[in-house]
């Protein structure tokens, strides 16, 4: 193992948004501080990802201090918005999770994505990430909780495994697909340094001195098959993942973190598997 390091950090400060890429990142229980603080719903409340509407990968969002963000999109003015006042809040639901958020105050931002989208969403805010979503209690400790991230605060990859895997699509049916970047996985954190899926075995790793347990694999989805800057989709990395990767059922490609301390990560810090 020996050098393990932090390669790079992303944050996406709306979930299935373009993200950024900071050198550091202050580390929340519940998720690097303004990562996926925002989603968007439909009209019946329910969670809006590229899942849907694979299109909000040409949408990106910049984190303002305070956690507000800019918002920018091929063929739309930007747009800034301020987190709103807590005044009261909707219910939503992301996956199978009720969820309390509040809205966006202003219609602007509303309106801003449904234009984009040609359909009819409203972003809501995350007020109180400490109380507002729960864990799956299977794999979490009582009062851990998540924002609008997918299950968990913070999602790694290694950059050894995405070789490994790209090497694998190399010799599929699908090489024209490949090789594939990071950003399809959508990951918190990026480790260079080990060997491939090294991750899998680990329970307990610290990212310079902010320590994670390593609760499950991710288990992917088909936004993984979305080319990120065009928003096309193609079959990989599913079709790959689907011959090699295959864990109870789920096509697997990095490890979930729940932090057991606070504190801030950087790049290049070293990072130590504890067990």
């Amino acid at each position: 193992m020996g050098h393990a390091k932090l390669q790079s950090i992303h944050l996406h400060p709306v979930k299935a948004c373009r993200g950024v890429s900071p050198r550091e990142a202050d580390v929340e229980p519940w998720g690097l501080a303004g990562d996926r603080r925002w989603v968007l719903i439909d009209d019946r409340g329910k969670v809006v990802t590229q899942r849907q509407r694979p299109r909000l990968a040409l949408a990106a969002a910049e984190l303002l201090p305070g956690g507000g963000v800019r918002l920018s999109a091929p063929g739309m003015d930007p747009l800034t918005v301020p987190v709103p006042r807590p005044v009261g809040t909707v219910p939503m639901e992301i996956f199978r999770d009720k969820v309390e958020a509040v809205l966006a105050e202003d219609d602007a931002a509303h309106l801003w994505f449904s234009e984009f989208l040609g359909a009819d969403v409203r972003l809501a805010h995350m007020d109180d990430p400490g109380t507002r979503r729960p864990l799956d209690p299977e794999y979490s400790l009582p009062g851990e909780t998540v924002s609008f991230a997918d299950g968990y605060p913070l999602l790694l990859t290694t950059a050894a495994s995405l070789d490994a895997l790209n090497s694998l699509i190399e010799e599929s049916d699908h090489a024209g697909e490949g090789p594939l970047p990071m950003n399809r996985f959508r990951p918190n954190v990026v480790v260079s340094g080990t060997t491939a899926w090294a991750e899998d075995d680990w329970s307990r790793i610290a990212i310079g001195d902010v320590a994670f347990r390593v609760p499950k694999k991710c288990g992917r989805c088909v936004v993984t098959t979305t080319d990120q800057e065009t928003a096309e989709r193609g079959r990989e990395p599913l079709h790959t993942l689907g011959r090699h990767r295959r864990v109870d059922g789920k096509l697997v490609f990095g490890q979930n973190l729940v932090p057991l301390s606070g504190g801030t990560i950087r790049v290049g810090d070293p990072v130590t598997i504890l067990g």
